[in-house]
């Protein structure tokens, strides 16, 4: 069978160096899990490029996605973050999309109390191992699944803001708790 790249990652080099290096790598780290959280959220309605382009800008912004510092803000300072956020960073300018990840690190951090972290609360959805599927072609590859819609149930009914099915099948898939590679794809974890 000759190897092929999933097709999504051939638009840009940005794309093929991420679909290398990160996408569907298991991670286990609260703070990148929880950068997930937030870039997904952001990419709603946009192209991943977009986001990958905003990433560094993302990360200046959010505070390294330290959920301490971030579920430190008021009501007030989050108002006040978020206009300079919008003024200063290279983000998506959605206020609601960048308040979020404001009471998203609250939500993420109660997480952290219940599950011993957040990595425990989100990995549960796939029995804390990855799902390898076997795709053939790009067309196969769902955009939800069972566990993206007990995902986003999950974290709506814990708070969580921009967390839909679709946003979280994608999470799943770049977190490494789905591995969607096609079975072409040199990255494919073949298990």
């Amino acid at each position: 069978m000759e190897q092929e790249t999933c097709a999504w990652a051939l638009k840009h080099p940005l794309e093929q160096a991420y679909h290398d290096a990160e996408w569907g790598v298991p991670v286990y780290d609260d703070n990148t899990l929880f950068e997930f959280i937030t870039l997904e959220g952001a990419q709603a309605g946009l192209s991943w490029i977009t986001i990958l382009k905003k990433r560094e800008g993302y990360r200046q912004a959010f505070e390294e996605y330290d959920l301490t510092k971030l579920s430190r803000y008021s009501a007030e300072q989050i108002e006040a973050r978020t206009e300079e956020i919008i003024t200063q960073f290279d983000v998506v300018k959605h206020r609601g999309k960048i308040r979020s990840v404001f009471s998203n690190a609250q939500a993420a951090l109660r997480l952290v109390e219940e599950y011993g972290s957040l990595s425990n609360a989100l990995w549960q959805f796939v029995e804390h191992k990855p799902i390898i599927n076997h795709w053939k072609t790009m067309s196969e590859v769902p955009t939800s699944s069972a566990e993206s819609k007990a995902m986003s149930q999950f974290l709506k009914k814990r708070g969580f803001k921009f967390v839909g099915e679709t946003i979280c099948y994608a999470f799943l898939q770049a977190t490494g708790m789905v591995d969607d590679h096609l079975q072409t794809c040199p990255k494919k974890a073949h298990l």
